[in-house]
């Protein structure tokens, strides 16, 4: 009992995300559907970004950027200008996921270094709100877009049109919000001397980039794959137990639970009766309780209005914790670290995250 309450306290969203997959296990039976409900891509990349940001980390690469990017900045309000916007610019190319699993880690380590903790909240926040704002932008930017984009016959100029006058008041905001953070000093830490490995640094900066031509479909996830094994085997084996098996599970049981939802009949005829005219709304408020991918790939049966959906998903990515999978990532990450104050980190997530959500929706609705 003990080592069950000790784990629910450890991983409550894996713990909810599993609950909600048993729920709808009993109102949809298992059958050969199932084999579909996961999104075997994303779960394959997941776990070689890890891989290769853990390989990265264990070869020292990341230290060194801290020192670099404290020298650069100076104080710790510029540091979060810094690394939001970093993180804002990063996600357009290489997806919300990419920009936090890459950004989210080396600010805990630079954050250790200058004993910030309320800081470190502000920033990680700060950083997710950003990478799910620089994703909205661009059609590879998260999964939801190449969905919508693809299905609905988008163009890139209709893409950039949508999404633009949201994505630039929400970069205005994060970076408003940057100010909040104080302007004490901060110094990069002394350099212990230590050469990188070059060998190690290398093979794993290279599973980086076959992660990367992954998520652009330039080579096929099972590459990814066996790249990400065959890095890890021959560099260090070490690293598979680094790797957050925790997150890639609640990923596994938000697609069951999500794929169930989808196939039941009540659940299509409410949409359907819904949505007609309110995509925007409704998909944001969806995206609130399953996340903006599944809200994206469930409501898309029922409307053929592309870009007020797309609109729907993308801001429906602000607000609560699971409204887009990325979210969990940087909470994981700083759920794991250090001295974490989870309870502070879900009221300052949650308060900001809100505001974002209540601003662009506002804004969407005054231009339309």
């Amino acid at each position: 009992m003990k080592k069950a309450l000790a784990f629910i306290k450890a991983q409550p969203v894996l713990t909810i995300a599993f609950l909600l997959a048993v729920i709808t296990v009993f109102i949809v039976p298992p059958d050969k559907e199932y084999i579909g409900y996961c999104n075997r891509t994303v779960l394959i990349e997941l776990f070689a970004l890890m891989a290769a940001v853990a390989g990265l980390r264990s070869a020292g690469i990341f230290d060194a950027a801290t020192r670099a990017i404290l020298r650069k900045t100076g104080t710790v309000r510029r540091l979060g200008a810094v690394l939001t916007l970093i993180c804002y610019f990063s996600a357009m190319l290489v997806t919300n996921d990419v920009a936090l699993i890459t950004f989210v880690p080396l600010t805990l380590l630079i954050y250790r270094s200058i004993n910030d903790r309320r800081s470190l909240i502000l920033t990680v926040v700060l950083e997710t709100a950003a990478a799910n704002l620089g994703s909205m932008m661009t059609p590879v930017g998260n999964p939801q877009n190449l969905f919508l984009y693809d299905k609905y016959g988008l163009t890139a100029l209709t893409f950039l049109r949508t999404m633009l006058p949201v994505g630039a008041v929400g970069l205005a905001a994060v970076m408003g919000l940057t100010l909040l953070l104080p302007k004490n000093k901060c110094e990069a830490p002394e350099s212990s001397g230590a050469k990188l490995p070059v060998v190690k640094t290398a093979v794993f900066a290279a599973l980086f980039l076959l992660c990367i031509a992954a998520v652009f479909r330039i080579v096929p996830d099972w590459v990814c794959l066996a790249g990400a094994v065959l890095a890890v085997a021959v560099c260090d084996w070490r690293i598979f137990g680094k790797v957050d098996y925790a997150l890639l599970a609640t990923f596994v049981c938000f697609f069951v639970f999500v794929g169930n939802i989808a196939r039941i009949d009540a659940v299509s005829s409410f949409f359907s009766s819904i949505l007609e005219g309110r995509e925007l709304i409704v998909s944001a408020a969806l995206s609130q309780v399953i996340s903006n991918v599944p809200a994206a790939v469930m409501l898309a049966e029922f409307t053929g209005n592309g870009t007020q959906l797309l609109l729907g998903v993308d801001i429906g990515g602000l607000g609560t914790i699971i409204a887009s999978l990325a979210s969990l990532i940087s909470f994981q990450f700083y759920r794991r670290s250090d001295g974490a104050q989870t309870g502070r980190y879900f009221l300052v997530f949650t308060v900001i995250n809100f505001a974002l959500l209540g601003l662009l929706l506002a804004v969407q609705y005054a231009i339309s």
